[in-house]
């Protein structure tokens, strides 16, 4: 059979590649079954091949341009990107994550690793200034020092705006940075959490011991339950990723890497939003002339939404999880 005859034969698949490509471009249309979507993979990969006929045998520019259109919008409805579902995803961080997140292993071990090195370094540190200055360095200790001289007596709005722009950016990173360390075989989340437990317990301890302490704990009670449960948070969830590679279940690595990842994506996007609330709390609240006693208020409020959240909504409905 010649060529240009093979390719009339075909047109039936190009109309009805057509007619679906259609079909599925509808607002509305409904997600296609199984059968219908290996059908179109068949018939869209049919006119690639069509297509490349046509243009290598120099067949009439009408019938090469109109393959050319059909290839290309087949293409866009088989690799087109979905639109974020807010329906699937709000019982996924209202249901499954914190059910999840309970029963993880890796998060109770970054919850384990951080407050323990954060509660020890805060200790040597408060009682002994020369732990401060070997984990922080003596520059580092003398402007905290000097940052916080002054009471905290407000700023201006404009300022607050800005700064909150400011933590906004650059907070979330911190997170981003212990999860993508986790990757490290788990032991890079573990060297990042050790890290940063040990800076801000040598942080939290020596401004303990000093006089500028009060106008410290001024500042840093609001934003500090949110700001520390999501390093710990995020830590988890990269260190998940980490030992997913290591310890398989018997899958491939690959396959199990991917089957974390379903996991760990929700954890560090929580992360995130406790970051940004954090930000928000730090650019308003935590600057702010308000007495002491409504910071502390707001510290004790974040803290008992996280609890509820972890343990009323994970305890709502027992289902079976992986906790590798």
């Amino acid at each position: 059979m010649k060529v240009i005859e093979l390719l009339v034969s075909r047109r039936d698949n190009w109309r009805e590649l057509e007619m679906l490509c259609q079909q599925w471009d509808a607002p509305l249309a409904q997600r296609p079954g199984a059968e219908r979507v290996t059908r179109f993979a068949y018939l869209y990969r049919a006119a690639c091949a069509d297509l490349a006929l046509a243009d290598a045998y120099h067949l009439p520019p009408a019938t090469v341009e109109y393959l050319h259109q059909l290839v290309g919008r087949a293409h866009n409805q088989m690799y087109r990107g979905r639109g974020f579902d807010f329906a699937a995803w709000l019982p996924e961080m209202l249901g499954a994550l914190p059910r999840r997140l309970l029963h993880d292993n890796s998060l109770r071990l970054a919850f384990v690793i951080f407050w323990g090195m954060f509660i020890a370094t805060g200790l040597l540190a408060y009682f002994s200034p020369a732990v401060a200055d070997r984990v922080l360095g003596k520059d580092m200790v003398t402007g905290m020092e000097h940052m916080y001289d002054k009471p905290i007596e407000g700023r201006d709005a404009d300022e607050s705006t800005a700064m909150a722009g400011f933590y906004t950016y650059n907070n979330p990173g911190i997170g981003l940075q212990c999860f993508a360390y986790g990757l490290l075989l788990g032991i890079g989340g573990l060297f990042i959490t050790i890290s940063n437990a040990a800076i801000l317990g040598a942080v939290f301890g020596h401004m303990a011991a000093v006089p500028q302490s009060a106008n410290f704990f001024h500042f840093v009670t609001a934003h500090g339950p949110f700001e520390l449960s999501a390093v710990v948070l995020a830590s988890g969830a990269g260190m998940r990723l980490g030992f997913s590679i290591v310890d398989t279940h018997g899958w491939r690595r690959g396959a199990s890497l991917r089957r974390a990842a379903r996991d760990a994506v929700p954890s560090i996007c929580a992360s995130i939003v406790l970051f940004a609330l954090a930000a928000l709390i730090e650019a308003f609240v935590s600057p702010s002339a308000l007495p002491y006693w409504s910071k502390a208020a707001v510290a004790i409020v974040s803290t008992l939404l996280m609890l509820f959240f972890l343990l009323a909504l994970g305890h709502s409905r027992r289902t079976d999880l992986a906790t590798g």
